[in-house]
């Protein structure tokens, strides 16, 4: 969980206080600064997938304390 809130504050913070720095990189194919990218589509992505990797990990806990007996 604390590596999931890590990721968290990563993506919601570092990635925007270095918008200008990324943006000095430009993706290829896409034209678009790697900034721009992150703060507006990669963080979104990012949140949803971490999303789901602690659903997956928060499961078994669950499932052993209020389905198993807890």
């Amino acid at each position: 969980m604390l590596i999931i809130l890590a990721l968290w504050l990563l993506f919601a913070i570092a990635v925007h206080l270095f918008v200008v720095p990324l943006n000095r990189i430009i993706i290829p194919y896409f034209d678009l600064p790697l900034g721009f990218f992150m703060a507006a589509q990669g963080a979104l992505i990012a949140f949803v997938i971490m999303a789901f990797v602690f659903s997956r990990q928060q499961e078994p806990v669950d499932r052993d304390r209020f389905i198993d007996g807890g």
